[in-house]
């Protein structure tokens, strides 16, 4: 099954350069969107029916994107530039919008930074990757099944108003936190912000004939799978999970009730994976170790 692909890369960018600049990665350019509340903005912007921020961070004669701060590694050569490739990433927004016949969405996270000087929610907290962190301005949200719920029907009854027979298929990411701004242990946190997204997918299918669920998070994270999907580090989805998972999705498209068969063997761990494109992730990399002090 192909994907749309509605903001093609420039000629002449190799494929490495068309990776690191996020193109071929989404129906549209703009980097990873964690939250249904980014979602909603995103539509709602290329539908003008609101208007974002000209607002832009500017570091050592280079411009970067409060929204899409990993698009351009190097930043744009000018404010006009940076304004100009956003205005071609809503076009393509509303374009996708205009040609799909089903938007698939992955619900990733609960946290979420707001600015509180535009009211708009940010993709990651300002100072990580670029800009400056004002606590003043930069709050921390913790979306509740409530919220999430008001995002996705606010964002779906905006693209059915584009395309009245466009179906929707939601899922939850299985790739744990691997960080947290609430100050829990990342692991209560993981659970707590899955269980908010896999309510809120669940309510909206249950309500909506045109929303379907498709559980690829629990096939990866069920119990009776024993982390098999999982690579060593316990946080990347392996190749094997991710074509049984999507062995699943085809047969339920063909309408086998029950297309159970025993998991394959884990071949051999690859590196990387889908952690490239994870924002947290190498984050989490580059920074320090913090030593786990003995248990008492």
């Amino acid at each position: 099954m192909h994907w749309y692909d509605a903001e093609l890369p420039p000629p002449g960018l190799t494929r490495a350069q068309q990776s690191a600049r996020g193109y071929r990665r989404f129906s549209f350019r703009t980097g990873n969107i964690y939250t249904a509340a980014a979602l909603r903005q995103w539509v709602a912007w290329a539908l003008d029916e609101e208007k974002p921020p000209e607002e832009v961070w500017e570091d050592g004669g280079a411009f970067h994107d409060p929204y899409r701060p990993s698009v351009e590694p190097d930043g744009f050569a000018s404010r006009e530039h940076l304004l100009a490739s956003r205005d071609i990433t809503l076009a393509a927004i509303r374009t996708a919008l205009v040609r799909a016949d089903v938007l698939v969405f992955t619900l990733g996270l609960t946290e979420a930074w707001h600015d509180t000087g535009t009211g708009t929610v940010l993709p990651m907290c300002p100072g990580t990757v670029h800009g400056t962190f004002e606590p003043s301005r930069h709050v921390l949200h913790q979306h509740t099944v409530a919220r999430v719920l008001d995002d996705l029907t606010a964002v779906l009854a905006l693209a059915r108003g584009v395309d009245s027979r466009l179906r929707t298929v939601l899922t939850v990411s299985s790739v744990p936190l691997t960080a947290t701004a609430t100050g829990r242990h990342a692991l209560t946190a993981t659970t707590h912000s899955k269980s908010v997204l896999r309510a809120a997918a669940g309510q909206l299918a249950d309500e909506s004939d045109w929303v379907d669920y498709f559980p690829s998070y629990e096939i990866v994270t069920g119990f009776p799978y024993r982390a098999t999907f999982y690579e060593p580090n316990l946080r990347t989805v392996s190749p094997d999970g991710v074509a049984f998972v999507m062995r699943h999705f085809f047969r339920a498209l063909e309408g086998d009730p029950d297309p159970a068969q025993p998991a394959p063997d884990p071949t051999t761990p690859v590196t990387g994976g889908e952690d490239q494109w994870c924002d947290d992730a190498v984050l989490d990399y580059y920074n320090p170790r913090t030593p786990v002090p003995p248990a008492r």
